[in-house]
């Protein structure tokens, strides 16, 4: 499956979601050495098994 493609701004807020998570226990999704929750989500990130979709657009009805 391919990575949506993310804005700078979407990915702050992603590895910033994912960074509080981990910060709260959640469990590590990738093997590292990482003990930083921001890092360890920057690698989640770089691999490509963060659960996380993007809505954009405002088609409201």
């Amino acid at each position: 499956m391919q990575q949506q493609q993310h804005n700078r701004y979407e990915k702050a807020r992603i590895l910033g979601a994912r960074a509080l998570q981990i910060s709260y226990g959640a469990p590590v999704l990738v093997e590292t050495d990482q003990s930083e929750p921001i890092l360890i989500a920057a690698e989640e990130y770089d691999a490509e098994v963060l659960p996380f979709t993007v809505k954009r657009g405002y088609d409201r009805k």
